[in-house]
């Protein structure tokens, strides 16, 4: 079934040949995007402070020269913070380097009844967001057999999806057995980007499942890790799987896949 994936570029931000940051994006106003993200961040106070703005494509770079060196860049490079929200930057670095060598688990399997079951309890836990809204919901699943998830045991959490991810990473680094994630899925609220997947896939969890839908790298990235992803799964009976369909079995009358 044809489907629309929104878009997901890397673009590199390099200021007077010094690099800032690598943001996600769109693709579209890449120069408006590096601009407004340089006025954001308070690194220049106006368009007249910069002389020429360049976008190449084909190295994912926008490189800005301003008219005069930003006072004080070394100094605020120092400290950066990573904001909850959903526009932040990463710096890929030898990270794709490590994705392409990670190898999930293929002997285990998800089941439609699962799936609904998984989606009927995200709903019912997510008591932040029906008092206030302002949050995504997100949940580890662990499957009850090496070849089933029904009747799944849920964590849910209230943060944002990528504070989730965060939060089960630093348990496993504590030794708790209790979040080996090979056999596990990982719903969330919203979209999967390329930094869930691959999130995800360093936590070797197979299975990933949206309320909401996915962009095209993280798309790519779960074809090619083989990631069994679901997404568009807002209620009811309607899903539609993307990705890794190896692992999923239907229950139910036939639906879409994409």
């Amino acid at each position: 079934m044809p489907t629309p994936i929104a878009g997901e570029h890397p673009l590199t931000l390099y200021v007077d040949k010094r690099e800032i940051v690598t943001l996600m994006t769109l693709g579209q106003a890449p120069e408006a995007l590096a601009i407004g993200y340089l006025r954001n961040q308070r690194l220049v106070k106006s368009i007249d402070e910069i002389a020429a703005v360049q976008v190449d494509w084909e190295t994912a770079s926008v490189a800005i020269t301003t008219s005069a060196p930003i006072e004080g860049l070394e100094k605020k490079m120092e400290k950066r913070t990573v904001t909850t929200g959903c526009g932040q930057g990463t710096v890929f670095g030898d990270l794709m380097e490590e994705v392409d060598s990670i190898k999930l688990r293929e002997d285990v399997t998800l089941t439609e009844d699962a799936l609904h079951a998984l989606l009927d309890a995200v709903r019912r836990h997510e008591a932040i967001y029906k008092e206030a809204g302002a949050v995504h919901g997100c949940a580890l699943v662990e499957n009850s057999a090496s070849d089933s998830a029904v009747g799944p045991k849920i964590s849910t959490s209230s943060r944002t999806s990528d504070g989730t991810m965060r939060w089960m990473r630093s348990r496993a680094k504590c030794g708790s057995t209790a979040w080996t994630a090979r056999t596990r899925s990982s719903n969330t609220t919203g979209r999967l980007t390329s930094e869930m997947v691959i999130k995800a896939a360093q936590m070797q969890i197979p299975f990933l499942v949206s309320r909401s839908g996915l962009t095209k790298m993280g798309h790519e990235i779960a074809a090619k890790l083989g990631v069994t992803m679901i997404g568009r799964a807002a209620g009811g009976k309607h899903y539609l799987l993307f990705t890794g369909k190896h692992r999923f079995r239907k229950t139910v009358a036939p639906t879409l896949m994409a």
